[in-house]
């Protein structure tokens, strides 16, 4: 065998084609796909759900199920075909020399087994290595993923770690061997993005001290520029654009990589003066795909009987190094050319106050110990909140998981009561009233859109059927012909046709799922809706779609919309004030500029910069939170971010360890609860700034 030289490619895939078959037919999921990954380079691939990535990523481990196979083309690793290879072969390659680490940290590991004990696992298979040196290596590589008290950690079982701690575990167990090759797939799509923020820099730190080559899947172009030093965009199977970073990012050469770029919320974007622009249509079916281009029927520059004649290769971008494009008229664009005008809204006039809430707390008592006979201990999942919300105003909620957003929202539809202060609807308490007690308009009044798409609807009764319930349940309409009428209004005022009324759900993509639960929460003429991550589950092309809608039915409607969020780049776009949540408090609260603007609560300013931007012109200050939110069972004294706050030293006498900072007016509407002196505030210096072109 021909030893690899180590000046070529570390992994090689040339014109690889995968299907999947099916009884009735064969499925083609990639089609004539190339990459190449060089020695200690990270390599991003990026494009909508549906489009390959994974499949692409379990091709190269071998690992496409029963009804998964390689139809064409090869995957070289180390010089080595990894088509041709022996299951025995292969054994001695996966999990040594090239390692995966997926999406879901639990999915990988063994609930019954400690965690040192499955780190310690894979050097002795894979290498053989005696107990000792493997735990030897375990608990330095616990060590090297900053994990706090390595020696606890290996005694602990999966369930004792949060997700951030989970998904480290999972990044050392895939480092265990020091492999060659390790593929990414979607590695923080479930954590919070301050402790995304950590798991990005510890994974570019490994990569740099194991000089690990990468394969980095993601939806998100900001995770790809902070990670990779090339991109291959994907769409429908196929690449369709391929080359550094830099070039791609500066110098696009496919309309599908600008389409993805012009509908996510950068810098600058505005939902009146400049809105995202959706991606028109919709993905193509395997089965169905277009002749010639794949993104034709999507495309603006698309030109019948030269786009759709025949299929469309690869070609090189003239200028730029390995920058490959698979459209025909990409020498005749002009991609410098501004986005046609969006339609521009006015901006919703603000009225009256229609929600507020005065010093609310919700508690929880919570019993240890066997059959509930220890001691009783209490959860302050949400401590004096206080702020009210006008109608035709968007407030954004953000913090991390656990802060008490969700609490909130369950107090405020009723599914909890409130421990103590008062929830106050158009000047009715409704803090101890719940859902079931609740008179039909008040129900109807305050309605929810959830995060998930697919575990909202009933998967048994059509999409007309749901709807026409809910206008049931709401006493909305005098007659069944009545409701079946609002039900086709509804459907129109969320942009889907009309024949979907007959739909069941497994028939709708998680966008248009979306949109059936958006008009059901408005059903009964919803005066406030809670957005509770409403589009964190959508492609970046359906979010920009599903955000539209929201602003449209919200300026018709004149509705409240309470928007639940820890992605600070769409919160910038949408809301008109922000409130900042930490461990149960509000710590800062005011306009959308006053928020993201110098002086932030340090909390505000540590989630400010962990948000990943997918512009090359934005530079930003990176403060990467230690430790994990603490318990709610067990709150720190004093302020409650004070055990990860990189400016406590500034405060004199220990007073952050003693005391919960009041809330304090910094300008009209702004408010932060901080114990910082005003002269610290004053020299804090702006997070993100935008260079000069």
């Amino acid at each position: 065998m021909t030893p690899w030289d180590p000046s070529q490619p570390i992994l090689e895939i040339e014109n690889l084609s995968i299907s999947f078959f099916t009884r009735l037919r064969e499925i083609p999921a990639v089609m004539d796909f190339s990459c190449n990954v060089m020695p200690g380079e990270a390599m991003g691939l990026v494009g909508e759900s549906g489009c390959g990535k994974s499949t692409v990523a379990l091709a190269v481990m071998r690992d496409l199920g029963r009804t998964g196979r390689i139809t064409a083309g090869r995957i070289r690793f180390k010089g080595r075909d990894l088509v041709a290879m022996t299951d025995d072969e292969l054994r001695h390659i996966r999990g040594s020399e090239i390692a995966m680490i997926y999406q879901e940290p639990m999915a990988s590991l063994n609930p019954a087994m400690k965690v040192g004990a499955q780190l310690a696992e894979v050097p002795m298979i894979h290498e053989g290595i005696p107990r000792r040196a493997a735990w030897a290596r375990a608990r330095q590589i616990v060590a090297d993923v900053r994990l706090p008290d390595p020696d606890r950690i290996l005694q602990a079982y999966p369930h004792q770690l949060s997700g951030g701690q989970q998904q480290r575990i999972v990044i050392a167990m895939a480092l265990m061997s020091k492999p060659a090759l390790l593929i990414l797939d979607e590695p923080t799509t479930a954590l919070d993005v301050t402790v995304e923020a950590g798991i990005v820099d510890l994974v570019k730190a490994l990569g740099a001290k194991y000089g690990t080559s990468m394969l980095f899947i993601s939806h998100n172009l900001g995770l790809v520029l902070d990670v990779c030093d090339r991109i291959t965009v994907m769409y429908s199977g196929e690449a369709v654009e391929t080359g550094a970073v830099a070039d791609v990012f500066d110098r696009m050469r496919h309309p599908y990589t600008q389409a993805l770029f012009r509908s996510i919320p950068l810098p600058g974007a505005d939902k009146t003066t400049r809105p995202l622009v959706a991606i028109p249509g919709n993905f193509p079916l395997p089965h169905e795909r277009p002749p010639g281009c794949n993104f034709g029927p999507r495309c603006d520059y698309f030109v019948k009987g030269r786009c759709d004649a025949a299929d469309v290769p690869m070609v090189p971008v003239p200028g730029d190094v390995r920058h490959e494009t698979r459209c025909i008229r990409s020498a005749e664009i002009d991609w410098a050319a501004p986005p046609k005008a969006a339609k521009q809204a006015e901006r919703t006039p603000v009225g009256d106050v229609v929600l507020r809430m005065e010093d609310l707390r919700k508690y929880y008592a919570v019993t240890k110990g066997l059959f509930g006979t220890g001691p009783t201990r209490v959860v302050k999942a949400n401590e004096t909140l206080s702020f009210e919300a006008r109608e035709g105003e968007t407030l954004a909620i953000v913090g991390e998981s656990g802060c008490g957003k969700s609490t909130f929202a369950k107090v405020l539809m009723g599914l909890e009561t409130a421990t103590a202060g008062r929830i106050l609807l158009y000047n009715q308490d409704i803090q101890d009233t719940p859902i079931e007690k609740r008179d039909t308009d008040t129900v109807s009044s305050v309605q929810m859109v959830f995060q998930n798409p697919f575990d909202t609807l009933n998967p048994s009764m059509t999409v007309g059927r749901q709807i026409i319930r809910a206008l049931e349940i709401f006493g909305e309409g005098r007659s069944d012909a009545d409701r079946e009428a609002r039900m086709l209004e509804l459907l129109d005022l969320v942009k889907l046709p009309r024949e979907f009324a007959g739909r069941m759900p497994r028939q709708l993509s998680g966008g248009q799922k979306q949109r059936v639960g958006i008009a059901r929460a408005f059903a009964g003429g919803a005066k406030v809706v809670v957005a509770d991550e409403p589009v964190s589950a959508l492609d970046v092309s359906v979010q920009a779609a599903v955000t539209d809608l929201l602003m449209e039915i919200q300026r018709k409607n004149r509705t409240t919309l309470l928007f639940i969020s820890h992605d600070l780049s769409i919160v910038r776009y949408l809301s008109d004030r922000v409130m900042v949540m930490y461990l149960g408090h509000v710590v800062e609260l005011g306009t959308t500029d006053q928020v993201f603007s110098p002086p932030y609560h340090p909390y505000t300013e540590a989630l400010l910069s962990a948000v990943p931007i997918a512009d090359r012109k934005v530079q930003k200050k990176r403060i990467v939170l230690d430790g994990d939110i603490p318990s709610a069972m067990n709150p720190p004294p004093g302020c409650p971010f004070q055990t990860r706050c990189r400016w406590k030293s500034e405060v004199p006498g220990g007073l952050c360890d003693r005391e919960v900072p009041p809330a304090r007016t910094l300008a009209a509407g702004h408010q932060i609860k901080c114990h910082l002196p005003d002269a610290v505030l004053a020299r804090m210096e702006p997070v993100i700034r935008i260079a000069a072109e």
